[in-house]
């Protein structure tokens, strides 16, 4: 079983998925990581030597890949992966998909704190964050939302929302 964590940057996919995948037993790969290690670059070094368009293809090439495998795996997934080509039609088809929701507060809080290692908002002032956020979210919302599972991370503990995971998984 592929178990993919879907949802906006900051929404807890990278934290969740590693105690998760410990908790279950199931290997954790984290996609941008993946792509990352492939490239021998960081996603902020491909977007800017190579372009976003370049990027997405790699994304969508490593993630066929990954969702091909038959082994038990924690898929942690990039904000943008969803949105692009029909790659949540491929996740759902592949995997068990989870979408991991965070309020527009929560969120720029959250990213605020790492805006260098997340290239789409390295640029954007604290205070346009919210606004920022909220206008992408109006845009992902509906590739979000065909996630076949929703749980909301705003003020619960990491236990809490694995838990919700492993009960609405039935695992």
């Amino acid at each position: 079983m592929i178990i993919s964590l879907v949802g906006y940057m900051g929404s807890g996919k990278s934290h969740i998925s590693k105690i998760l995948s410990e908790k279950i037993d199931f290997r954790l790969i984290d996609l941008d990581k993946e792509i990352s290690r492939r490239n021998k670059l960081t996603i902020p070094e491909i977007f800017e030597k190579k372009g976003e368009i370049y990027f997405r293809k790699l994304e969508r090439e490593t993630l066929e890949e990954i969702l091909a495998s038959e082994e038990n795996v924690i898929l942690s997934l990039g904000g943008g992966t969803p949105v692009y080509y029909n790659n949540m039609e491929i996740i759902n088809l592949n995997s068990k998909s989870v979408f991991l929701r965070a309020s527009i507060g929560t969120l720029a809080e959250r990213i605020s704190k790492q805006k260098e290692k997340r290239p789409l908002i390295a640029k954007i002032p604290d205070e346009d964050l919210p606004e920022f956020i909220a206008k992408h979210l109006f845009e992902r919302n509906e590739y979000y939302g065909k996630a076949q599972f929703s749980v909301n991370t705003d003020n619960r503990t990491p236990e809490d929302i694995i838990n919700e995971i492993i009960e609405k998984l039935y695992l």
